[in-house]
């Protein structure tokens, strides 16, 4: 599984650390995931609102250029509904442990929020390893508790069967966002780079490669 690490430049300062707890988490799995951190970098000279990151988190997972995204923003709570106004997006926000382990369990969506800055005190580092760890702790989408496992994933397949049919895809409302709004995404660099060298979704692709 490819993870992908994202968030807007008001918690750059944070990118470093969000990065590194992510790759620990996912090594305590077999998968063999791979992370890759796309910033905002700190000291990066170029601003991205939560709204611009959360365009490219849709055009990372719509493309099919990364299979999860971590991500987050000052109370997390903006980014989450940012993410799921968005095509191919189902974000879950997740500020303990156990939200995450109950997201990944039950919800099995592809994209999880931290809140970086609300109540991120002193060794908040530790809440948020232990968020991640939770996180990636077993197989997505297995229900919890295993006696209504089976419950629980008819309801969750279900929740993304009606995702899917509320939602058009992003290639048919890509053309009807603001203009500048798509410009202004579109300026992240490792973003697109990465789209153009592992997207699976062709369509999308050539889209990127046209805007810019």
């Amino acid at each position: 599984m490819r993870i992908g690490v994202i968030q807007a430049s008001s918690q750059s300062g944070k990118n470093e650390l969000l990065y590194e707890c992510t790759c620990k988490a996912a090594e305590h799995n077999s998968r063999n995931d791979e992370v890759i951190n796309y910033g905002v970098f700190r000291n990066e000279n170029v601003n991205f609102s939560y709204v611009e990151a959360a365009l490219n988190i849709s055009l990372l997972l719509a493309s099919g250029t990364v299979d999860f995204v971590v991500t987050g923003c000052s109370s997390g709570q903006g980014m989450m509904l940012a993410c799921n106004s968005l095509p191919a997006v189902l974000c879950g926000y997740t500020p303990t442990p156990q939200d995450a382990f109950l997201f990944g369990r039950i919800n099995g969506g592809n994209a999880v929020s931290l809140p970086l800055g609300l109540n991120f005190g002193w060794l908040g580092e530790i809440n948020l390893q232990c968020t991640l760890d939770k996180l990636f702790e077993g197989d997505f989408g297995c229900g919890f508790p295993p006696e209504e496992a089976a419950r629980k994933k008819r309801d969750t397949e279900l929740l993304k069967e009606i995702n899917s049919v509320t939602k058009k895809t992003l290639a048919e409302v890509m053309g009807l966002y603001d203009k500048e709004l798509v410009r202004r995404a579109l300026r992240w660099k490792a973003v697109r780079d990465d789209i153009r060298e592992h997207g699976r979704d062709p369509e999308i692709v050539s889209m990127i490669m046209n805007v810019l």
